[in-house]
């Protein structure tokens, strides 16, 4: 398939690797002609450490960057594509004027999806004579380590668009949530959301240090967590399955609830005490060191996690 990233940022390079591994055409633009060399640089650097890992597809590196092309012009980029994917900063009015030259200029085939972490699609593409065949596909970055993303129709959304851009998706190694309807915060960052709740008010009622917490997620139930979700895991926590968790254990939760019911300003006080607090364990200055690690590290998780769903396979 023939694809289109528009911006080259942090969200849009990391789009260009997961579509070209999987043996799409991409063509990146961005606004800023000088940022594509830079987002090609980074792509070059990144695609050897992937195929160290086994995370290329079967692909050598040469091969994946052969597939992707600089394109400064916006019309070439969208010239005859089958999928667009936006990566424009999070600024409604930037989008709304961004998707009227795509839906413009894009193929009527072509769905037309953006990578938005926040905005509703219904606040940017209301006005769209191709409004149907509008979307969100948010990734959690980078979307070649991590493989759910979010598809998100608007209210006008056609469940033709919603399939091929699921389906492509899936085509390119990604796990697609297939939402029904928009909401805020979409699935990901509501789940998430609801666990650093949780996690500042522990730290601000002076429960627990920044580091326990951690230790709780990473040692206890982000291991289960890797590769089954939360649904499955009190399904399986239960002799009799989730009905029997639900009977057994929801006392417990419900005797929580009422602790829950108030905000924490995470920067507000309690941003002392955890910036402190992770400041000692890693110092400011070794952020870039330690944001490396942790990408190896999903690599090695990754590759890990794709060799054991073949084992099982067998």
């Amino acid at each position: 398939m023939k694809t289109a990233i528009i911006g080259s940022g942090f969200i849009g390079r990391a789009w260009a690797i997961t579509f070209a591994r999987a043996g799409h055409e991409v063509r990146l633009w961005d606004k800023d002609a000088d940022a594509l060399p830079k987002a090609l640089a980074f792509i070059g650097e990144m695609l050897p450490d992937l195929a160290a890992n086994d995370l290329l597809g079967g692909s050598e590196p040469a091969e994946v960057k052969a597939r992707i092309h600089l394109e400064a012009d916006l019309a070439a980029a969208l010239d005859d594509v089958d999928h667009v994917q936006e990566n424009a900063p999070e600024q409604v009015e930037l989008k709304r004027t961004l998707f009227t030259d795509l839906d413009r200029l894009a193929p009527a085939k072509a769905v037309l999806a953006s990578s938005t972490s926040a905005i509703l699609p219904s606040a940017f593409m209301e006005h769209l004579p191709g409004r149907q065949r509008g979307l969100v596909c948010h990734p959690i970055n980078p979307p070649y380590l991590v493989p759910a993303v979010e598809v998100c129709p608007s209210p006008w959304t056609s469940q033709e668009a919603m399939g091929k851009a699921a389906d492509f998706m899936r085509s390119c190694g990604q796990s697609p949530l297939v939402m029904k309807r928009e909401i805020d915060g979409f699935i990901m960052n509501r789940l998430q959301g609801a666990l650093l709740e949780e996690a500042f008010r522990l730290v601000a009622d002076d429960i627990a240090s920044v580091e326990d917490i951690d230790v709780g997620l990473r040692d206890g139930l982000a291991l289960r967590w890797s590769f089954m979700g939360p649904f499955e895991t009190i399904d399986l926590n239960a002799p009799g399955g989730v009905r029997d968790y639900a009977e057994r254990y929801q006392g417990i939760y419900a005797n929580i609830f009422p602790s829950v019911q108030h905000r924490v300003d995470w920067a507000g006080p309690v941003m002392e005490q955890v910036e402190a607090e992770r400041s000692a364990l890693l110092p400011r200055d070794k952020l870039g060191e330690r944001q490396m690690w942790r990408d190896r590290r999903l690599m090695a998780l990754l590759a890990h996690k794709r060799k054991a769903a073949k084992d099982i396979g067998k």
